[in-house]
């Protein structure tokens, strides 16, 4: 209830204005003005006012706006987001029992930006220079949320960071043109083993080498891929498996939903695998397990990847605890890189690339990969299918 009180005193005549605020203990607040046309205008304003004193009294400490903020993320999405996925959802809330950890000495409304400072001192004497970015990162997701939902004036995090070094400081480390065909002929001469056991494994991983090389996807979209998202041309992404393995989910992004050409060499090994070894999977998976779930990447990485560089010779054998060990000059995501690389060196328009990687922003597509774009020369390819344009082009790294 919001009424209008004409009072005298000894300032003369004033007019006061009761409202509804559940933060008091009487449940109600007090302010008065010089005139009526003031005092009416407070008092019709006075719901969205009650409204946000109800937030104030929900939502008083860090704690409180961490836990609200840890809900906002997994029911509705932050910031017009779609919900976390449950790893991330996990990945935030070790992360913000390190923001809660913090002897806060304020209510959440009355903290300042040097009291964020502190914070970042505290977080860079206690953690890692990368931990203390991504909590830093959290709280300030926390207060920009708190900011746009009013329970406090302004995210008062906005300018406070700590730097995180890239993985991209260090140039990254590209297939040469050579160093992936002599990979796909050994996946071809595999998957034509005389030894049956090892063509059976490689008639299951060379098209997944294929794909990886020829799309560049990253790992967990092309071992997502359905049947029905392979089409004449091409594939689309629309999924990928969940950090952890867990479950298919949508691609980490909307960017990440998209259209890639493929080469006819890959159509046609893919077309021969949905014919020859393709297994009937609850998932419609492209490449099930013999269980018909999803690979798990480290499977992928560990049984196929680098088990064909080693029969490739692409890295080198150490000497770790009396034993021989072989290091695998690339990674699965170094097939990413050397699409990347490919389509810059045929000088396609930066935001198709940036569309074709899945990229959210230009500007990760920059950093990833500008010092590449510094380096290309003149070319007159035309690309249809990347696998088809390899003996033509010269490795960028």
């Amino acid at each position: 209830m919001t009424d209008v009180r004409k009072r005298t005193g000894r300032d003369g005549v004033t007019y006061q204005v009761r409202y509804q605020d559940l933060g008091k203990k009487s449940g109600y607040a007090y302010k008065s003005f010089k005139t009526m046309k003031e005092a009416r205008a407070f008092k019709e304003d006075s719901r969205s006012r009650g409204t946000n004193s109800i937030r104030y009294s929900e939502t008083k400490t860090v704690d409180d706006a961490v836990d609200r903020w840890l809900r906002i993320c997994e029911k509705e999405g932050t910031d017009g987001n779609e919900p976390v996925t449950q790893f991330t959802l996990k990945t935030y809330g070790r992360r913000a029992e390190i923001i809660k950890s913090y002897n806060w000495s304020k209510p959440l409304n009355e903290i300042k930006t040097p009291d964020v400072v502190d914070f970042r001192s505290w977080l860079l004497r206690n953690f890692s220079q990368y931990l203390a970015h991504k909590s830093l990162s959290s709280f300030h997701s926390v207060m920009k949320e708190m900011a746009l939902r009013g329970i406090i004036a302004t995210n008062i995090v906005s300018g406070v960071s700590v730097k995180s070094k890239s993985r991209y400081d260090e140039e990254i480390q590209i297939p040469t043109c050579n160093e992936i065909e002599l990979l796909l002929q050994t996946a071809d001469a595999l998957a034509a083993s005389r030894n049956l056991r090892t063509a059976k494994m490689w008639a299951r991983y060379r098209p997944i080498l294929y794909l990886a090389v020829d799309s560049g996807m990253r790992p967990q979209e092309y071992l997502a891929v359905g049947v029905q998202h392979l089409k004449s041309n091409g594939v689309e992404v629309e999924r990928a498996i969940e950090k952890g393995g867990y479950r298919l989910s949508v691609t980490k992004t909307r960017a990440g939903r998209r259209f890639i050409e493929l080469s006819d060499r890959t159509l046609q090994i893919l077309s021969e695998h949905i014919e020859c070894n393709y297994q009937e999977n609850p998932h419609g998976l492209l490449f099930p397990t013999d269980t018909g779930k999803w690979m798990q990447i480290e499977h992928w990485r560990n049984r196929g990847f680098y088990s064909l560089c080693e029969t490739a010779q692409l890295g080198e054998t150490v000497t770790r605890d009396g034993g021989q060990t072989f290091i695998p000059k690339y990674t699965p995501y170094s097939l990413r890189h050397f699409y990347a690389s490919m389509l810059i060196y045929q000088k396609e328009n930066l935001k198709k690339i940036q569309r074709l990687l899945g990229h959210e922003k230009i500007e990760t597509t920059f950093n990833s990969y500008g010092h590449l774009i510094d380096r290309v020369e003149d070319s007159s390819l035309n690309r249809s299918g990347l696998i088809d344009r390899i003996g033509a082009s010269d490795n960028l790294s």
